[in-house]
């Protein structure tokens, strides 16, 4: 075992490519339940965004392009259950689970010939600062996608706390009866905030296939689509959580990572499950609190009531 190996500012610049994925699926879903919708098909979306962000950045030869038709692939992916618990008044914890297995079966199918295939390079944003010791590896030696996720989760809080766009989302979330006395369209402002939500699924898991693991392989995602579902809960419904859970989230599978290659006298097992561990000790310690939770959250909306 030689700790010494681990490189700290390595260490830190690496937890936050870890935990760019999870903030953007976090932060989309994050918006999904505040509307009150409870969209438990993150991680399909996530697949989604993964094979159609990498099969048109290798065709196009541009990641840009690539994450455009991710967020698109994500979003055309939450239409579908937008139709089923917003039209179909279908149940929404089993369209969530129907839409994460069809998102990992088509992914598949859409997936076969691109096994193998590298995907074009995705620079840094801001060039020669990365080579600056310490800082810049950790502030600035990062692709623009990191950049423009924790922008996102920055225009998120501002949009949700100071705009009249995020207090009718948080009234449609808390009480969509009274919501629709009010005369807001409840159902139009639920898929609005469901296809934002896919959205951002779909750029989580492009930034897996396009630049944390630059391939693709089937099941890529490996969970981290309902690791997101518990960031959502683990930050309170708070989009400036969400930021700081993704980075402890990300920094616990970056770590046991080194710890695997630094010789750590633990099974190789228990490390590669401790992410998901934490996960449920996380959701077990916060269940019992749900004064944050939107008070309309899982619940269907009738119209006619």
């Amino acid at each position: 075992m030689d700790l010494s190996a681990i490189n700290p500012v390595l260490l830190i610049a690496s937890l936050m490519v870890a935990a760019t994925p999870l903030l953007l699926a976090a932060i989309g879903e994050v918006v999904v339940e505040k509307a009150g919708v409870l969209n438990l098909g993150v991680e399909g979306m996530m697949i989604t965004g993964a094979i159609c962000g990498f099969a048109i950045a290798v065709e196009t030869g541009s990641p840009v392009v690539g994450f455009v038709a991710a967020a698109i692939g994500g979003a055309l992916l939450s239409v579908l259950f937008a139709i089923l618990t917003q039209f179909a008044l279908a149940n929404q914890v089993a369209s969530g689970l129907a839409l994460t297995l069809f998102g990992l079966g088509l992914s598949a199918l859409l997936g076969q010939s691109y096994v193998g295939i590298k995907p074009p390079e995705t620079g840094d944003a801001f060039g020669a600062l990365g080579d600056i010791p310490v800082i810049g590896p950790i502030l600035f030696g990062h692709d623009l996608m990191l950049y423009v996720g924790i922008l996102i989760v920055a225009a998120t809080w501002a949009v949700l706390t100071f705009t009249r766009v995020g207090l009718i989302l948080r009234a449609v979330g808390e009480n969509h009866d009274a919501a629709h006395a009010l005369g807001y369209k409840v159902k139009r402002i639920r898929v609005l905030a469901i296809l934002f939500g896919g959205g951002c699924a779909g750029l989580g898991g492009a930034y897996i296939s396009l630049i944390r693991v630059p391939q693709w392989t089937e099941g890529m995602t490996a969970g981290i689509g309902w690791i997101a579902l518990a960031l959502v809960v683990f930050a309170s419904w708070k989009p400036w959580r969400v930021l700081i859970g993704a980075y402890l989230f990300g920094g616990v599978t970056v770590l046991q990572l080194n710890l695997q290659a630094a010789g750590v006298a633990v099974p190789v097992e228990y490390l590669a499950m401790s992410p998901y561990l934490i996960t449920i000790l996380v959701l077990v310690i916060l269940s019992a609190d749900k004064s944050n939770a939107p008070a309309s959250l899982g619940r269907t909306f009738h119209a006619s009531s």
